[in-house]
């Protein structure tokens, strides 16, 4: 059974090795594609709210507008950011440094005892 969820932990899963967040750029390439996918999920939201059918609708077009939508998520996250990438690196740049810090000696008592 392991052999068969071997390559699924080493392919997509979730990992737990930070020390990718220890370099600005891939905290910052985090944060656009954080912000794309964000985009994109908004996107979706508003075309989902049409309040009717077009005339010429069908599932090509559907897909090729989703293409579209996806691709202009990517350009507006890499050109007029709206802010909640930058918002999610700068949180994740301030944590980082706690995650590593080594903890604290306790305090000795100056051997009295």
């Amino acid at each position: 059974m392991s052999a068969i969820l071997a390559p699924l932990s080493s392919s997509g899963g979730a990992s737990a090795d930070t020390s990718r967040l220890a370099s600005r750029e891939n905290l910052d390439a985090a944060g656009q594609r954080f912000e794309a996918i964000f985009v994109g999920m908004m996107l979706k939201s508003m075309r989902a709210a049409k309040l009717g059918d077009g005339l010429f609708e069908s599932k090509a077009l559907d897909q090729f507008r989703d293409m579209q939508d996806q691709q202009l998520a990517q350009s507006m996250a890499a050109h007029a950011p709206i802010g909640i990438g930058k918002a999610m690196t700068e949180f994740l740049a301030k944590a980082a440094p706690l995650r590593d810090a080594p903890a604290a000696p306790a305090p000795t008592d100056g051997g009295t005892q």
